[in-house]
């Protein structure tokens, strides 16, 4: 294993450390319990948004907090979910007495502690469960993971959030943008979690993973390696038949880079499902590449497409300051 690394049980705050210093104009670190906050806090009346979850998926979710995006985010250690007094310690850290609404990926742990925490959080509260990822059935024994689509869900409610929308208003947005969006992955190997030293599943070389995660984990199913466009055409079969796209439908295309696959191969896939979607009359109204839901070093690559209406759009170009997205301001 070869990493920029002193040792593994100091890399998280170490990191946090160097996050928070790096984007010290925006964001400011609690290092007891662990949470990333805005530097500015948001104005009075304003329900606040909270996030996290397990790190190695950088820039999700410290990278998005900020002004039109996530109020507080609470990191765990590599793959792991935050702790409940993380939570609640952010959450009260932030809170304008509006209420707090809680955005969490599917996974069990998250869910777990964001519920402890928001019973213990003696305020108006409410949770948005993300699950967009389509490579596992509706009927799947936990449900379907949050994944790339996490961050879709964040911009939008931020932004209403932003321009004063009630707590119950940011959960209704929050479920209906989750309905609207639908992600699939493959990888072209696994990672390394530093903790472990070596990949968490081998791959030979003329394999792939159809239908992964973003904890490192196996996907669906291992197929033979095959060619860019071939890829898209699998992974955008699975979202057509979840989503049922129309023609004239208005969609925002997301190509989310894993860690470890560089922007000229991104931005082909973006070209090649781009093409796939105009052939079939939609029109993509927005866009978004790059690595932004990642899987420490993985090399792989998945695509959200979520289907918009006038005030999705709206809601997406309105103006936010993070340290991963930035337009507007």
């Amino acid at each position: 294993m070869k990493k920029f690394i002193n040792v593994p049980d100091s890399l998280l705050e170490d990191s946090l450390k160097g996050f928070a210093k790096a984007h010290a104009d925006i964001v400011e670190l609690n290092l007891q319990p662990h949470f990333i906050k805005r530097l500015q806090p948001a104005k009075p009346g304003k329900v606040v948004l909270i996030s996290g979850g397990g790190s190695g998926h950088e820039p999700l979710h410290s990278g998005f907090v900020g002004l039109g995006m996530l109020d507080a985010v609470c990191p765990g250690q590599i793959f792991t979910s935050p702790t409940p007094d993380q939570m609640l310690a952010a959450a009260q850290a932030v809170d304008q007495g509006a209420g707090v609404l809680f955005i969490v990926k599917n996974y069990a742990g998250d869910v777990m502690n964001f519920e402890i925490a928001a019973e213990m959080f003696e305020a108006p509260n409410a949770t948005v469960l993300v699950n967009d990822d389509v490579s596992l059935p509706k009927t799947h024994s936990i449900g379907r993971r949050g994944v790339a689509g996490t961050l879709i869900v964040e911009k939008m409610v931020g932004a209403a959030a932003e321009a004063g929308a009630d707590l119950a208003a940011c959960k209704a947005l929050g479920d209906r943008v989750n309905e609207a969006t639908a992600s699939i992955g493959v990888a072209l190997t696994s990672c390394t979690v530093p903790a472990l030293g070596k990949p968490t599943f081998e791959l030979g070389e003329n394999e792939m993973e159809m239908g992964v995660g973003i904890h490192g984990e196996r996907g669906r199913e291992t197929v033979p390696l095959q060619s860019a466009s071939e890829i898209v055409e699998q992974l955008a079969h699975a979202i057509d038949e979840e989503l049922n796209p129309q023609p004239g439908q208005s969609v925002l295309l997301h190509v989310n880079g894993f860690g470890g696959t560089p922007l000229i191969e991104l931005h082909l896939l973006y070209q090649l499902a781009a093409q796939h979607w105009e052939k079939r009359g939609l029109k993509i109204a927005r866009s978004l590449v790059g690595n932004f839901t990642t899987s420490l070093d993985m090399a792989g690559a998945s695509l959200t497409l979520t289907m918009l209406d006038e005030e999705l759009i709206r809601l997406w170009d309105a103006p936010v300051n993070t340290a991963a997205l930035r337009w507007g301001c």
